[in-house]
């Protein structure tokens, strides 16, 4: 716009500076006429008739550039309104969609296999959903941090920039509607040497007794945490931005056939339907625990959340949510959860058809609540939750068990450089969240026998990260969980039904990772874990693993 209102003025001066040049003979021509007749020869009146038609000629091209000058003035005007109408839409965007094409670029929290990370959606954050509203919020430069911290983020922001323009580019993926379809994705191989036997090889959750004597590890890899996502975003909706997501991996079992532990088999992770109101959400679909959103950063676990079983609560149920967000100042806001879920146990299904599991046989949904308190502070977020679940089972002639669980969850900055999140619970009968290392009630007796007492177990744990961040590029995590189930209680019951089989009383894990992203979508990690299980009135198991990881986002 500044070159051609420039190119206007030279036309401009140039046509006016002709004009007069040319003007001054024909105005003293005119206020002399005598002078002229007694002075211009006969044969000089052609001359004078031509320099007449050129004056007419130079007046028709003035008039037809004032034309074009008020078109370019026109285009001009339209441009400016095109601009400040743009500017309004970026303004009012919703920022779920925004959130979702920029959750690409960070790794900030790379976590329990949610909504989104599901990894590439938090690494986004691979992480948790919607419901770690910290790890989604748009950082500002903060005009007191130091120079080389605002250099930081500003060359971050160029690389968006780029990574926006060169999307624009693209080829998009084709859908059935004329709504936009996304494709995202994560690729990811695990290297890991292991010493000791564990649960499972790609990713252990906790120690077991050698099964094979006379070895002492392994050396494996795999590919099947790798991910897969497809992200829709549709119409408004009575207000309402609409948006839907499908998560996947290849950790679903491994294929019947030779090698076939390195064939993972697909598996649903995720997948909502969200409408978004300015303050107000509602999220129906298969999703993570939001009463307990967070998870520790990890590249080596993702297929399950890093600390499950060691404290960590997790598990994808189908289920119906409302998110309510009440700004209390300009730098804190209250945010409010409630929904209803299916109430999983923890029960492996029978391959060829579903039967329901001991809570949904209880007729009723898991019924789930959180509350989290945000304030901004030196750039970063400061959140406080607090969440509730109860659902009720039923083992069969008449014996109900009652399954509640309360949390707690604390994401505090520490400086420029370190930051500190954990996560807290108290329960009874979650095993299917794995709580209680997996074991959810208590049988007195034969589980078939009407005169067998059952009752939900107690449990409680939680565990704890510190991320030190020294560069945008580059963090250090370690992270220590564990779970203990009531001792006292798996005494009192011999003849008890477990999730996992032996009578496991403690489960405990601490790792530390670093992880190093050389562009904004390859990334690479090196990750020691020791797992050390205690069984009850008996000696502990133990194993250690050391893993590499090399992800390519998409």
């Amino acid at each position: 716009m500044r070159c051609n209102g420039s190119r206007m003025l030279f036309l401009q001066a140039l046509t006016i500076g002709g004009v007069m040049l040319l003007h001054s003979p024909l105005v003293w021509c005119q206020i002399s006429p005598g002078i002229v007749s007694s002075s211009v020869a006969p044969d000089s009146a052609p001359d004078l008739k031509a320099l007449a038609e050129s004056l007419r000629s130079l007046q028709g091209q003035v008039q037809s550039l004032n034309a074009q000058v008020g078109e370019l003035r026109a285009a001009e005007e339209q441009e400016r309104m095109e601009v400040r109408e743009l500017r309004t839409e970026l303004r009012t965007e919703p920022r779920t969609e925004i959130r979702a094409e920029l959750s690409h670029s960070t790794t900030n929290q790379i976590a329990k296999p949610n909504d989104s990370v599901d990894v590439y959606s938090s690494t986004a954050s691979l992480a948790k959903t919607p419901a770690r509203e910290s790890s989604t919020v748009l950082a500002s430069a903060d005009p007191h941090a130091p120079l080389e911290e605002r250099v930081a983020k500003l060359e971050d922001n160029q690389q968006l920039t780029d990574a926006k323009v060169l999307e624009q580019s693209q080829t998009k993926v084709e859908s059935g509607s004329k709504y936009r379809l996304r494709l995202t994705g994560l690729f990811l191989l695990n290297a890991f040497e292991t010493r000791g036997a564990v649960d499972n090889l790609d990713f252990p959750q906790f120690a077991t007794p050698t099964q094979i004597p006379g070895t002492s590890g392994s050396f494996a890899g795999s590919l099947r945490q790798s991910q897969i996502g497809i992200e829709g975003f549709g119409p408004d909706i009575a207000g309402a931005h609409t948006g839907a997501s499908l998560n996947f991996d290849f950790a679903g079992g491994s294929a019947d056939t030779s090698n076939g532990a390195v064939m993972g088999i697909v598996r649903l992770r995720t997948g909502t339907v969200r409408l978004d109101w300015a303050d107000t959400s509602i999220v129906a679909g298969q999703d993570s625990l939001f009463f307990a959103p967070l998870s520790p950063t990890s590249l080596a676990s993702l297929a399950v959340p890093a600390l499950s079983y060691s404290g960590n609560l997790w598990v994808w149920t189908p289920q119906i949510r409302i998110e309510h967000r009440m700004a209390l100042s300009d730098e804190s806001g209250l945010l409010f959860q409630a929904g209803i879920m299916d109430s999983l146990t923890g029960d492996s299904p029978n391959p060829e058809y579903r039967v329901p599991s001991e809570g949904e046989q209880s007729g009723q949904p898991g019924y789930a609540a959180r509350v989290a308190w945000n304030h901004h502070a030196f750039g970063k977020d400061v959140t406080v939750g607090v969440g509730g679940y109860y659902g009720r089972q039923n083992w069969g002639f008449g014996r109900s068990v009652d399954g509640w669980v309360g949390t707690t969850d604390v994401t505090v900055p520490m400086g420029r450089f370190f930051d500190f999140s954990g996560e807290f619970y108290r329960g009874r009968a979650v095993g299917g969240f794995g709580g209680g290392i997996g074991q959810s009630v208590l049988f007195s007796g034969v589980e078939t026998n009407p005169s067998t007492t059952i009752r939900g177990l107690d449990s409680m744990g939680g565990w704890a990260q510190l991320k030190f961040k020294p560069k945008a590029n580059f963090e250090v995590n370690v992270a220590f969980g564990q779970d203990n189930p009531f001792n006292s209680e798996l005494r009192s019951y011999p003849a008890t039904a477990y999730y996992y089989g032996p009578l496991l009383s403690r489960n405990l894990t601490p790792f530390v990772n670093f992880i190093y992203r050389v562009r904004s979508n390859v990334l690479f990690s090196v990750e020691y874990r020791r797992l050390q299980t205690y069984n009850l009135d008996s000696n502990s198991d133990t194993a250690n693993q050391i893993g590499l990881s090399v992800g390519y986002i998409f």
